[in-house]
């Protein structure tokens, strides 16, 4: 065999083993989502806080998280696309481990406080990361067309993670709430073995002169003025915000509810979060059938409108019985979140892909923070978040909601959502 043909069989082997290892990310990937949504402290970290501390300073550590998040965001989007999308994620899960482990042993405002950091900067280098290191893997082997059918089954590996370590988490509180964070680093130190196994996927790089911080910004105006991806970005700020209003102050609104009855709330709390996944995986599953019935812009809107519903009837009333609407809390999300990613990614650059996804995230976790905040200030002294403190601030949000509702409505023909992908 001469030198050409073994350079020839030298770059097919290469060009096999790397078409291999991206097929290897796309199956890894579910599985990296189902440990990584393995957040068995989910449904009962807001008692533990307020068992140790106090309402107001448990509202205050959820601000810390989402302030933390929002600080790193943009600069771990930046990373991931400048340093890899691998190394990004191995950053996610070590920091998502200690977090957790940290709050399973320590004690204390400061402790808790830095341990909020930590989960913030795991959620901030993975958010838009494992996106974009999906979409390039199938981009290598020619599969784009499968990104919606992807990204919903990473969804619903995420939702049977989170599923599972509800019922298990609330199960563990029960005797000890601290166990349900331990069980926690366990699975974020899975997800780092699996995040081990990922190979970095080829980026294309844009011109030399988009390199740097003044390139990303250049690429992200140029998204900007789209207004699709405006349209979308402005939906999924305030879809991530309305989607944590019930994670945060659905936990005292169930401890509220069942006040004077024998069930324990970290169960209860913990079998309502198992369920809500489970109704929400029932949901994805003909999510793509509404997709492709009523349009793209109809089943967003359908998503945000349950969102607003929802703290609308949890600001109404306190009866045990509206403890059953919370099932529907992610239900939105697999709604959306599939169809919004799969529709923004062909339209963006791999070398500004993450940081725009990672600005998306950031504005969102910033206003959530402001409110959370704002909100802080407003509970009554005490340690127990009451009831009337819980329907003043759902009651406000609920309001808001309708507005932003109407607003997007009102610009849909404008981002013309379902048009080709170049909108």
């Amino acid at each position: 065999m001469g030198s050409g043909d073994r350079a020839q069989t030298l770059v097919e082997t290469s060009a096999a083993t790397g078409m291999a290892a991206m097929m290897r990310n796309v199956k890894l990937y579910p599985w990296f989502k189902f440990a990584q949504n393995l957040t068995f402290w989910q449904a009962i970290w807001f008692l533990l806080f307020q068992n140790t501390l106090s309402a107001a300073e448990a509202i205050l550590l959820y601000a810390i998280y989402d302030v933390a998040t929002t600080v790193m965001e943009v600069p771990s989007g930046y990373m991931s696309d400048r340093l890899g999308r691998r190394r990004t994620l191995l950053a996610a899960a070590f920091f998502g481990a200690l977090g957790a482990g940290l709050i399973a042993v320590g004690s204390g405002f400061a402790v808790f406080a830095v341990a909020q950091v930590c989960l913030g900067a795991s959620a901030a280098f993975s958010s838009g990361t494992d996106n974009a290191l999906l979409y390039e893997s199938l981009k290598a082997q020619q599969r784009e067309a499968e990104i919606e059918a992807q990204e919903t089954r990473g969804w619903q590996a995420a939702l049977m993670g989170l599923a599972l370590s509800a019922i298990t988490g609330g199960i563990l509180a029960s005797y000890n709430l601290a166990w349900a964070f331990s069980a926690g680093a366990v699975a974020q130190a899975l997800a780092l073995i699996i995040a081990w196994r990922f190979v970095e996927p080829p980026h294309e790089r844009a011109a030399a002169d988009s390199a740097g911080l003044s390139g990303q910004w250049r690429q992200l105006r140029n998204a900007l003025r789209r207004p699709v991806l405006v349209w979308l970005f402005v939906l999924s700020v305030l879809m991530y915000g309305f989607s944590h209003v019930p994670f945060v102050f659905g936990q005292p609104f169930i401890a509220q509810a069942l006040e004077g009855m024998s069930w324990s709330p970290p169960i209860v709390s913990g079998a309502v979060s198992a369920a809500m996944m489970l109704v929400s995986v029932l949901a994805s599953l003909g999510a793509l059938a509404l997709r492709r019935r009523i349009g793209l812009a109809a089943i967003l809107l359908l998503a945000f409108a349950i969102q607003i519903g929802l703290i609308g009837v949890l600001a109404l009333t306190n009866s045990a019985l509206a403890i059953a609407v919370l099932l529907l809390r992610m239900v939105p999300n697999s709604f959306a979140r599939p169809f919004i990613v799969a529709r923004m990614q062909p339209l963006l650059e791999d070398s500004g892909r993450a940081t725009y996804l990672s600005l998306q995230s950031f504005v969102g976790r910033l206003l959530l923070a402001g409110s959370l905040l704002f909100a802080s200030t407003r509970v009554q002294p005490g340690t127990v978040m009451v009831y009337e403190d819980i329907q003043a601030t759902l009651g406000a949000y609920a309001i808001g909601g309708v507005v932003f509702f109407l607003l997007l409505c009102s610009l849909v023909g404008w981002a013309k959502l379902d048009g080709d992908g170049t909108g």
